[in-house]
């Protein structure tokens, strides 16, 4: 079997350009300025976020399901137009080929690809490796942190993964860890959430190791992690951050977040193609994460034998850089902003409205685009999941239920750049019709 794991740090992208065709298409290279593969991307338009016609014609890169407004874009990110016509030919040239390429030709270019997401992430490329999503990336930093003796603490919040928290509880069987969650304070602000980890870790000293979350799937809640990191490193407390939600969504390079393990995502705020993701290991803390079941480890690149994820998809990793060049010509920056504006949109028309919770606080340093709500006083699942179904049935809006938050379930809203201030406009009105009855 292949390993999706290729050594070689060379990469060749005249093969890449030929195998797949990447050029993103007439429409999209017009409109987005795209040149060729191995020419850097060009400086994003600048567009204002409320660019209701600007961002139309980004929108008009996607395609969009008929008869449902989709406002539930959390579970994977839809590829824009050029990225999947890109991926189809990818597809199609990884099926022709078939072994001819992957034996002898894929290891060049997943280094290219490896390489570029690196670049994109502000890191060195040998200090990530590349997955099939962030789970798989953060399962193996958490199974794999060899730091802990019997009887140290790990600690976990509720707005936290249920895969990273069930990775979390099994250190307890792996490492003979105690296990320390704790509930993320509401309504939350940057003062209140530092201090309610600097609190848990002064009751739990014991602590070696906690989980962070970037940005919330639950409810959007974005977390103050480098400062969080740099206090917890100061009690030499190490972090493991998920940041599966928020590269993409929030403008940043992993550097600015100080941490020395992280998670990411490409198929949900990049747009590559689903199956997609990567681990980081600061190159000065290789040695705190074992190799993955033994894995032999090359010495000039050992983060690779920190995850071993098989016979992956060729076509969909080919897809990153397609997905990389169209998110740089909108610009991360401006993507950020937009996302940030259609979520204030519809939250702040219900800035005291008694009946409606907003669960994720306005100040613009701790929310992004995702942001969950409820009823207020509605807090059990059943009571969200008929909330979600009435939007569904009654209004055409898809969004979803979310559980796990301490204080109770909520529906999350999630607007993608294919959604308008229009669609928002229209939630609002979903909201306030139900609300009153």
């Amino acid at each position: 079997m292949t390993t999706a794991n290729p050594q070689s740090p060379s990469f060749n992208r005249r093969r890449l350009i030929a195998a797949g065709g990447l050029a993103l298409g007439s429409l999209g290279a017009v409109e987005l300025g795209l040149g060729d593969r191995a020419m850097a991307a060009p400086p994003a338009p600048a567009r204002a976020p409320d660019d209701e016609p600007g961002w139309r014609r980004i929108a008009d890169l996607y395609d969009k399901p008929k008869g449902v407004l989709q406002l539930e874009n959390g579970n994977w990110g839809v590829m824009a137009r050029p990225v999947r016509e890109a991926y189809e030919r990818h597809t199609k040239m990884v099926n022709r080929d078939a072994s001819y390429y992957s034996r002898r030709h894929y290891g060049e270019d997943f280094a290219m690809v490896r390489c570029r997401v690196a670049a994109a992430l502000g890191v060195a490329a040998d200090e990530i490796a590349l997955t099939r999503g962030a789970t798989e990336a953060l399962q193996a930093l958490i199974g794999g942190y060899n730091r802990l003796q019997p009887g140290d603490g790990v600690l976990y919040a509720d707005l936290d993964y249920d895969s990273m928290q069930t990775a979390m509880t099994w250190l307890k069987i792996r490492r003979g860890a105690d296990i320390v969650a704790i509930d993320l304070p509401e309504p939350a602000s940057r003062e209140n959430l530092v201090a309610t980890y600097v609190a848990a870790l002064d009751a739990n000293p014991h602590v070696k190791l906690i989980l962070l979350t970037h940005l919330s799937h639950r409810t959007g809640l974005v977390v103050p992690v480098a400062e969080i990191v740099e206090m917890a490193r100061a009690r030499g407390v190490d972090a493991i951050v998920d940041a599966a939600h928020s590269w993409g969504q929030i403008d940043f390079r992993l550097p600015a977040l100080g941490a020395d393990f992280v998670g990411v995502n490409l198929h949900k705020w990049i747009g590559a193609p689903i199956g997609v993701g990567a681990l980081y290991i600061r190159s000065s803390r290789i040695s705190a994460i074992d190799p993955f079941m033994n894995e032999p480890v090359r010495e000039s690149d050992p983060v690779l034998a920190r995850v071993h994820t098989g016979t992956a998809n060729y076509a969909a990793f080919l897809s990153v850089p397609d997905a990389l060049d169209f998110h740089d010509s909108v610009g991360g920056a401006a993507k950020a902003a937009r996302l940030k504006y259609l979520r204030n949109r519809w939250t702040q028309e219900f800035s005291g409205d008694d009946r409606i919770q907003i669960m994720t606080p306005d100040d613009p340093a701790l929310s992004a685009g995702i942001t969950s709500f409820r009823l207020r006083g509605a807090v059990s699942v059943d009571d969200n999941r008929r909330l979600a179904n009435r939007f569904l049935e009654e209004h055409g809006i898809f969004t979803v239920l979310r559980t796990g938050v301490a204080s109770g379930a909520c529906v999350r809203v999630t607007p993608a750049l294919f959604n308008t201030g229009a669609d928002m406009d229209r939630l609002v009105d979903a909201i306030r019709a139900i609300a009153t009855r």
